[in-house]
């Protein structure tokens, strides 16, 4: 999906989407990162419902991005290093449907790029498990509350920022140092 002057839009989900939304709001290219939730039934979620795992939505990212700066290949290589995409419907202690690992894709071209980036992983052996991450085209995406935006920067002394998503950020200036703002 393109928005307005060539940007483009990528939804992940890889677990808690505190965790991926720090990650992406430091890439160059990124534009904006929303916190929300896709995937399920239940119009207008609430954190509180989807909690629940009933509503069949994914904690996720909508990442509005410059594809000149970042291409959506980058995005993936990032998206699949920020998370495991090898437990299902799990990442660390966060259990249940709504910690799924899922790429939602916008066009036909991100379809078809992530399907064979994870058959190029899966082929480098690159996990010691099978990849369970699903491709699936984008429903509805509905925003987060707005306590949940910008959740690591707001809270970043908070015991879960510092002992889950601190680590993370440390592994992409480690190895994507090129790609910051």
């Amino acid at each position: 999906m393109q928005t307005e002057e060539g940007k483009q839009i990528a939804i992940f989900a890889g677990g808690c989407f505190w965790c991926t939304e720090a990650v992406f709001t430091n890439l160059k290219g990124v534009e904006k990162v929303t916190s929300g939730y896709i995937g399920g039934t239940t119009q207008n979620p609430t954190y509180k419902e989807i909690c629940t795992g009933t509503t069949g939505h994914a904690e996720a990212i909508k990442i509005v991005y410059n594809p000149v700066e970042i291409p959506y290949e980058d995005l993936l290589e990032i998206f699949f290093t920020a998370h495991d995409p090898t437990t299902l419907n799990r990442q660390g202690a966060d259990v249940g449907t709504q910690y799924r690992s899922e790429i939602f894709y916008t066009t036909d071209i991100q379809k078809q790029k992530a399907e064979n980036y994870i058959k190029w992983l899966t082929a480098e052996k690159l996990y010691n498990s099978p990849i369970v991450t699903k491709v699936s085209a984008a429903t509805t995406f509905y925003p987060a509350e707005a306590y949940h935006q910008d959740y690591y920067n707001s809270n970043s002394e908070q015991g879960y920022c510092r002992m889950v998503i601190a680590p993370k950020l440390e592994k992409l200036r480690k190895h994507y140092a090129s790609k910051l703002k």
